[in-house]
């Protein structure tokens, strides 16, 4: 998201902020004077004085901010001005000696959030996004009171575009915890913490609800690939910036860690976070590995919708109520897939009992798993209706994608 790294998911459009904070402006003063009832005339306006009546305005949104605002911070992707000026100087005009004359000097290239969750001895661990992270050369942690502290990445993984990155424990004072999120709720409170628009407006925050549950939301990661993840979605407004930072519920626990926002024409209030269930299996492996280990089939596989019906209808041969589905393609030698006794132009049609329809969804279901679970898939060959048991192993294509670098 603007103010991260260029390598946004869904675009993000900040265009408005001047517009709206006229807005604001002109609605302060309209309130105020309602607030204020004035009806003394013009001549008395200097006799107003402050009410000596004090309430206290607070709420449950105010006591989660307090208790975990401190573990929200702001990461900044530093990279060197020389790297920066190959991305920026065309756009210039900067001739090949003026790029090359850079000091090479780190700078900052991108913010993002990011939510402090373990401290552990003298380190501290922070989840925060891939993106915010991707092709850093260094990083800087700006914790809630300004301090600046030097971030050490642990590990990152595309697919889930999540990172850890740690931190010295010393200026550490809050930790925040994760919620089960199995349990949240359509419409339970939803708190957004984070750093819209960079460190400048550090621990904002938004309120909303929970939109929706498992929402299934389909982008590009970092690397342009096409992948599939289950969200949390929310109408708590969601901006640049704001990416790796938590989802709260009304307890201040974690449910999520904010990824992705919709903000194509005319929508609004469409956020998506990684559920915190999710993020704890991705953070666990990080710290321990620095590397997100998934199943694999070892497969090549293509959607059924995307092959013509001549080539379905001379190599696949479905019956003809079949429309939906994945093809495989190729097989690779010792992998679960041949073990389990699949061939070329198989047709996955359900994984588990439950339906899929594509290769992204095959994917986002497979990757549920553990590796060394057993699962059942359901295919045709040709007209005939198959289900065969799989045990999973490593997919080391996955593995090339999660990187320390």
């Amino acid at each position: 998201m603007a103010q991260e790294s260029k390598k946004i998911f869904l675009v993000s459009l900040a265009g408005g902020a001047l517009s709206a904070l006229l807005i604001v402006g002109g609605t302060y003063v309209l309130d105020n004077n309602l607030l204020n009832n004035q009806t003394t005339s013009v001549k008395n306006a200097g006799n107003n004085t402050v009410s000596k009546n004090v309430y206290k305005n607070t709420s449950n949104v105010t006591e989660v901010v307090k208790k975990v605002q401190p573990a929200v911070v702001s990461v900044v992707n530093l990279q060197s001005s020389k790297a920066a000026a190959a991305d920026f100087g065309s756009l210039f005009g900067d001739s090949e000696s003026e790029k090359s004359s850079d000091s090479g000097e780190l700078e900052p290239i991108s913010e993002g959030s990011g939510v402090i969750y373990k401290k552990e001895g003298d380190k501290a661990y922070l989840v925060t996004n891939n993106h915010v992270v991707d092709g850093q050369q260094g990083l800087e942690v700006i914790l809630s009171d300004g301090e600046k502290v030097t971030g050490t990445l642990v590990g990152r993984d595309v697919y889930s575009d999540l990172a850890v990155v740690q931190i010295p424990a010393d200026k550490v004072t809050v930790v925040a915890e994760f919620a089960d999120s199995s349990k949240v709720e359509v419409g339970e409170t939803a708190i957004a913490v984070g750093s819209p628009l960079g460190s400048k407006y550090s621990n904002s925050v938004t309120v909303g609800v929970v939109s929706a549950v498992e929402r299934q939301v389909t982008f590009n990661n970092a690397q342009g690939e096409t992948t599939s993840m289950a969200t949390i979605q929310t109408d708590a407004a969601i901006n640049p910036g704001n990416s790796g930072g938590p989802l709260l519920n009304i307890e201040g626990q974690i449910m999520g860690i904010n990824s992705i926002k919709n903000s194509g024409d005319n929508v609004e209030g469409m956020g998506f976070a990684n559920s915190s269930n999710d993020v704890v299996t991705v953070v666990n492996q990080l710290e321990e590995k620095g590397k997100v280990e998934r199943p694999g089939l070892g497969i090549t596989m293509a959607d059924l919708s995307r092959i013509p019906k001549v080539r379905i209808e001379k190599y696949l041969k479905l019956p003809s109520e079949i429309k939906e589905g994945i093809a495989v393609l190729t097989v690779a030698p010792a992998t679960p897939a041949e073990a389990a006794g699949m061939k070329q132009y198989d047709v996955i049609t359900e994984l588990d009992g439950k339906a899929v329809k594509t290769s992204v969804e095959l994917q986002s279901a497979l990757y549920k798993h553990k590796v060394g679970d057993t699962i059942e898939i359901t295919y045709y060959r040709e007209k005939d209706k198959k289900t065969t048991k799989v045990k999973l192993t490593i997919d080391t294509q996955a593995i090339q994608k999660s990187t320390n670098q």
